[in-house]
């Protein structure tokens, strides 16, 4: 069973967890979420295909990311999210934390914060080692044609993170 801290509206922990998926949380409490943007020196973008079975926007692009669990800070909740997705080690990489964002679905219990994080990866598609149960194949590509995607409405969280793809 995995568990979630809860955070207050400054983002700081209040020493409560929640059960992973709960949706439990009230008004004015928060979860904390990741993203990890992958870039190669080349200046393009690993971004991997969400599973059909998925029951939030199956078929969707997006980055690597998830939840932290209890107890982990952001970075290495992005660390872990990075190595279990693509099978790569971001740890002394060039790059880190960049910017945050948070949400409120008021009434519905998922109010969080999410951290988003870029590394500069000198990888090799070989290096690749895919999660088979959240991704269904990837991508090396430009900022533009990350946009392309958004535009056709199919990249998760575009909006809310495309000046990470600024370079």
């Amino acid at each position: 069973m995995e568990f979630w801290d809860i955070y207050d509206s400054e983002k700081r922990k209040t020493g409560r967890t929640m059960k992973r998926n709960d949706w439990c949380l009230k008004d004015g409490e928060y979860h904390l979420t990741v993203l990890g943007v992958i870039m190669r020196p080349d200046q393009k973008f690993l971004i991997t295909k969400r599973v059909m079975t998925k029951a939030w926007a199956p078929g969707w692009w997006e980055v690597s990311g998830g939840a932290a669990q209890a107890g982990e800070s952001s970075e290495e909740a992005v660390r872990r999210e990075i190595r279990e997705e693509t099978g790569l080690d971001v740890a002394g990489c060039e790059g880190g934390y960049q910017f945050s964002y948070k949400r409120e679905n008021p009434g519905e219990g998922d109010n969080y914060f999410v951290d988003i994080y870029r590394y500069t990866v000198d990888f090799q598609e070989s290096d690749l080692h895919l999660q088979t149960e959240e991704t269904d194949g990837y991508r090396l590509a430009t900022a533009k044609e990350i946009q392309e995607l958004a535009d056709q409405g199919i990249f998760l969280h575009y909006d809310s993170i495309k000046k990470v793809f600024e370079v």
